[in-house]
């Protein structure tokens, strides 16, 4: 198959070798050896010989590390050859065209936004808009996020539904000069051993039916003034 290429690009070129780039369609990502390679074919030469696998360039790789993002099938692709032999094509990058089209463009030409995006629509946004930067990582459903705004020194998490935190280790919530504020439907807490409530000046509890406090080894109140009333 490789050969047949490598002949298709002497008859056109006059040499066993291909200099420079040219575009290619992505047709296999499913690389057996796990390599993170792809397999293209050339419409230039041929639009039904495929290549051999080809190593895709990133920013970052090493030992089970760096950048993964391999072309989808069907993208289009830069490919250049090592020493022009076509045995050995190597993808540079991938390109966008009249059918695939970027994720975002520049009308206003300010060249605000930078921003990754999946096949699924899951994207992280980074927005450089003067006196309006921010950063967002949003799901494809546009409905669960975080933002973090930078002018107001704020974050944010949205979610549609649940939000669970979890670890074997201690949460802390804690604000310097702030104030926390829960507010809910039904609020549990349930401690497996001590719960303490402490306030450096007023603690209210307040209720619009009753209050129940139940011990199984008593209730102690100790105050220098009580009143119940």
């Amino acid at each position: 198959m490789t050969g047949e290429i490598l002949n298709l690009f002497a008859q056109s070129e006059g040499s066993d070798r291909f200099y420079g780039v040219t575009i290619g369609i992505v047709t296999n990502n499913q690389d057996d050896e796990g390599l993170g390679r792809v397999k293209v074919k050339l419409p230039r030469i041929s639009d039904t010989d495929e290549s051999c696998w080809a190593r895709v360039l990133t920013p970052m790789a090493g030992k089970e590390r760096g950048i993964y993002f391999l072309p989808e099938l069907l993208d289009e692709v830069l490919v250049a050859f090592d020493q022009g032999d076509v045995n050995f094509p190597y993808i540079l990058g991938s390109l966008w065209n009249g059918k695939d089209k970027p994720p975002a463009t520049n009308d206003d030409g300010k060249n605000n936004k930078r921003l990754l995006k999946s096949r699924s629509g899951h994207q992280i946004i980074l927005d450089d808009t003067k006196d309006a930067e921010k950063i967002i990582i949003q799901d494809s459903t546009g409905k669960n996020e975080i933002v973090i705004d930078s002018k107001n020194n704020a974050m944010m998490l949205k979610v549609e539904k649940d939000l669970t935190i979890e670890a074997k280790g201690k949460i802390s919530l804690k604000t310097s000069g702030g104030d926390l504020a829960i507010e809910c439907n039904n609020l549990n807490i349930q401690a497996k051993q001590n719960c303490e409530i402490k306030a450096n000046a007023n603690c209210n509890i307040e209720a619009n039916s009753g209050i129940g406090i139940k011990c199984l080894a008593g209730v102690k109140i100790n105050d220098g003034a009580l009143e119940v009333t």
